[in-house]
């Protein structure tokens, strides 16, 4: 039997079971690391260890198999995990990180669990409570080489999942890691859209003025010459005086220093300057103009669905006045709140379309600021309000009728462009019966209720329902790589309140 080595050491071993080697199959792994575990336990010994036992608990366990995944185990400071999709492998990394700030962001800093996890695509010879083989070593290396609250994948990885999921990658080459004899081509992910983009206009920013450089030194390299051929070789003016015809002019007299710069030596790096411009340049927060509102005189309907079991039972809600924005929250509304530096990124893609990549929490921060500005109630919908404003007063299964049509929504497989890396800009569809626009596709909506499983005991009055698991809230609308069904206005989901997706938005609410 050949040996195996172990994925942490990279020290032979062999499988537990004494003799007969486990099935083998391709996976996707993520093998977990916490970065600084020795001097966590050292500054609180207790305190860190029950803090990583309720990760595993609360989030590490519960994320994998959201993502139908399988928690091989736990190692103490770290774990391994096993998907049949590497999608989902990459998809439930980028949540486990995303939640880890939100988690960190009330600790002090010195007090930060922070995980490195490292995705590798892999044939592995599985055991009934372990797995072996190069497809974890490499797994494990990846997290070992990644920094702290970052995910670096395998080139099979990257492969597998480099047009199906909306976020950045940045190739790191191929790297040599311990007791793998063949260079790793690894990828960094980059699951913040902001930070692609970032990246991405730093390198060009880098090439265009090299760029700029190689042709202000070629530029004034012919300069240099033909002033030198105009003046002559220094013998033949020596030798003949020059008639008034043959003067030099001044521009020609001059020296190379003291001649004036060469114009194209600056109109590359004037030329480029645009193009490394941020797409969507956030306008100065004093002229940011409030986003259009809708008045609602509000009334009664019936919420829910037999849809889905989340959607039951259906119920009678009143809903009072409030007013709901025409549009979804657009890119250059929200860079006007990371301008004044209440917003916590700046966003990319066209002014004009709906800002995406938001968390519930970054959209909070979003209606804070607008509410203080402004000085009105301006909040997140409640999602009995969101329903109420989506169906247009009709009790259909969309707004516009029981079957799907298209020209009235952006999704996936009825209008949209689910290719597109972000949605159509805001109002590109017919507004519904309350004359707002894009209450249903284009992007998912966050809404200010926390999570709960169904409707059995929500309120009826249209308010917010708090309680619950508000780790999690409510997100309304599916967005333009959705399908039809999550165009629904009675369609609802959840996600975690701090980790931002690159097809969440949200709109806003006004109070009377």
């Amino acid at each position: 039997m050949g040996e195996l080595r172990d994925f942490r050491s990279g020290k032979s071993t062999t499988p537990p079971s004494g003799g007969d080697i486990g099935p083998r199959r391709l996976a996707a792994i993520v093998a977990g690391d916490i970065a600084g575990y020795s001097r966590l336990m050292q500054l609180d010994e207790e305190g860190t260890h029950k803090r990583v036992k309720r990760l595993e608990r609360d989030l590490i366990e519960p994320t994998i198999t959201e993502h139908h995944g399988k928690l091989v185990k736990t190692t103490g400071d770290g774990f391994i995990a096993m998907f049949d999709s590497p999608v989902e492998a990459v998809r439930c990394s980028i949540v486990i990180q995303q939640n880890m700030v939100g988690r960190n962001a009330a600790m002090p800093r010195e007090f930060w669990i922070e995980y490195r996890l490292g995705v590798n695509l892999g044939d592995v010879i599985i055991e009934p409570d372990d797995i072996y083989g190069d497809g974890v070593n490499v797994a494990s290396r990846l997290e070992g080489i990644a920094a702290p609250g970052e995910v670096f994948i395998s080139g099979g990885i990257y492969e597998q999942i480099k047009h199906k999921l909306v976020c950045g990658y940045e190739s790191l080459g191929d790297k040599k890691v311990k007791n793998i004899t063949d260079p790793v081509r690894v990828y960094r992910v980059l699951p913040d859209a902001a930070a692609f983009q970032r990246t991405r206009k730093r390198r060009e920013t880098i090439l265009i003025t090299l760029l700029g450089l190689a042709i202000a030194i070629i530029a004034g390299g012919a300069l240099w010459y033909m002033l030198t051929q105009q003046r002559g070789k220094p013998a033949d003016v020596a030798q003949a005086p020059p008639s008034p015809a043959a003067s030099p002019s001044p521009a020609a007299s001059q020296t190379p220093a003291q001649a004036p710069s060469p114009v194209p030596s600056a109109t590359p790096t004037q030329q480029a300057s645009p193009q490394v411009a941020p797409s969507a340049s956030p306008a100065p927060a004093a002229s940011a103009a409030e986003p259009e509102m809708v008045s609602l005189q509000g009334g009664s309907f019936s919420m829910g669905s037999n849809d889905d079991p989340s959607e039951r039972p259906i119920h009678r809600v009143t809903v009072k006045a409030f007013a709901m924005s025409k549009y979804p929250v657009t890119v250059r509304e929200w860079n006007a709140c990371a301008a004044a530096k209440a917003c916590g990124f700046t966003a990319a893609g066209r002014d004009d379309s709906p800002v995406t990549n938001v968390s519930w929490s970054d959209a909070k921060q979003y209606v804070t600021w607008l509410a203080e500005r402004t000085k009105k109630a301006y909040r997140l919908p409640s999602e009995a309000e969101w329903e109420f404003a989506a169906r247009g007063g009709t009790q259909t299964r969309y707004w516009w009728g029981d079957q799907m049509q298209s020209g009235n929504a952006a999704c996936k497989d009825c209008g949209g462009d689910a290719g597109a890396e972000q949605p159509l800009k805001v109002g590109s569809f017919r507004a519904n019966p309350f004359g707002l626009y894009d209450m249903g596709g284009g992007v998912d909506q966050w809404v200010e209720d926390c999570w709960h499983r169904n409707y059995q005991g929500a309120p009826t009055d249209g308010a917010v329902w708090s309680g619950g698991d508000c780790a999690s809230h409510v997100i309304r609308s599916g967005s333009w790589k959705n399908d039809a069904r999550y165009v629904r206005p009675a369609n609802r989901d959840s996600y975690d309140t701090n980790v931002r997706y690159p097809t969440h938005g949200f709109r806003v609410a006004l109070s009377p």
